[in-house]
């Protein structure tokens, strides 16, 4: 069943870079980039205040022009959590999290829920997340971190792995566009595709060409 089917009217696609951007757009057969039940996919920045803008952006120009999407999904590049996601394998966000949302204490940190301020997880739509997990029976499921600076250091890399064991990745937009879908009441989801692993900072280790394609084929299934 078409992923924009079971959910009627366009699917939006956002992604950081141009790159992400194309090969998502890559996998997409043509009739899926045209019509009433498109899949419209868009570069909307790095970051997740980028993101959540941009998605907000996309979502109010939408519904302003009497075309509102019905759905969106995050999309692009992510490190992996050593021993839950392996370079150039697929992940579904469970939920998106905010693992730096909160304040520091002499006792450790204290994330923003236990603060009463709001809440810095976001749980993916579940009709979403089955339908994607039917498409991609090999993805590995678990909690996406979204960070504004990508860790870079072994500790960090085991003090978040710690923190969040149900973490299976890391990147930089998925809870800015959660944030936005939520507050436009919009179904959300995350897909990443891994092109290294999180820890210390050694570019000349990353698969970012293994990532992109591996995010082609998964959009492939996105039309299906």
């Amino acid at each position: 069943m078409n992923l924009v089917r079971r959910t009627p009217g366009r699917l939006l696609v956002v992604t950081a870079v141009q790159a992400e951007c194309e090969a998502v757009r890559s996998g997409l057969p043509a009739h899926a980039l045209h019509g009433s039940s498109a899949i419209d996919v868009y570069a909307v920045g790095v970051g997740p205040a980028a993101a959540a803008a941009g998605t907000a952006r996309l979502l109010a120009l939408a519904e302003a022009a009497g075309r509102p999407y019905r759905a969106v999904l995050s999309a692009g590049v992510a490190g992996g959590i050593p021993g839950r996601a392996a370079i150039g394998g697929t992940v579904l966000g469970v939920r998106a999290v905010a693992p730096d949302l909160g304040a520091q204490s002499p006792n450790g940190f204290i994330p923003l829920d236990e603060l009463g301020f709001g809440t810095a997880v976001l749980p993916a739509d579940p009709a979403l997340l089955t339908v994607l997990a039917a498409r991609l029976p090999d993805a590995v499921q678990g909690d996406v971190l979204t960070v504004s600076m990508a860790t870079g250091t072994a500790g960090t890399a085991a003090a978040l792995a710690r923190r969040h064991p149900s973490a299976v990745a890391e990147g930089m937009e998925g809870f800015g566009v959660a944030t936005a879908c939520a507050m436009a009441r919009v179904p959300f989801a995350e897909l990443r595709t891994i092109s290294n692993l999180i820890g210390p900072r050694d570019r000349s280790s990353w698969r970012i060409g293994d990532a992109l394609h591996a995010l082609t084929a998964a959009a492939a299934t996105l039309a299906r």
